[in-house]
């Protein structure tokens, strides 16, 4: 085989891996990374914020079911900094307030 030959492969290898990558940081871009789930299954894992320290840590609030729980990430390795942590109540749901709830000295 001709130089020829071999440079239009190597070509052709670098397209189709930039078209992969291309594709993946879309996919990641719009939120498509994690829609291969099961259909019928609720997620039950979710990543609520995450903030970076420096350069090589990050805080993570990581959601499993109702409890929350803060994980530093590094190089260095993992570490749990608190768990079972009460999410806040949701501002969408109004609180309900029953009469046992309200001071004493309101009137009415």
């Amino acid at each position: 085989m001709a130089f020829d030959a071999y440079f239009r492969f190597a070509i052709a290898l670098v397209f189709v891996l930039a078209l992969i990558g291309l594709l993946a940081w879309l996919a990641k871009r719009f939120g498509m990374a994690g829609a291969f789930v099961k259909p019928g299954t609720s997620r039950r894992l979710s990543v609520v914020e995450s903030l970076p320290l420096d350069a090589r840590r990050r805080l993570v609030l990581v959601r499993r079911d109702s409890v929350e729980h803060l994980v530093m990430l590094g190089a260095a390795g993992d570490s749990l900094i608190e768990s079972g942590i009460e999410p806040p109540p949701d501002p969408a749901k109004p609180e309900v307030i029953t009469p046992r709830s309200r001071r004493p000295d309101a009137a009415g």
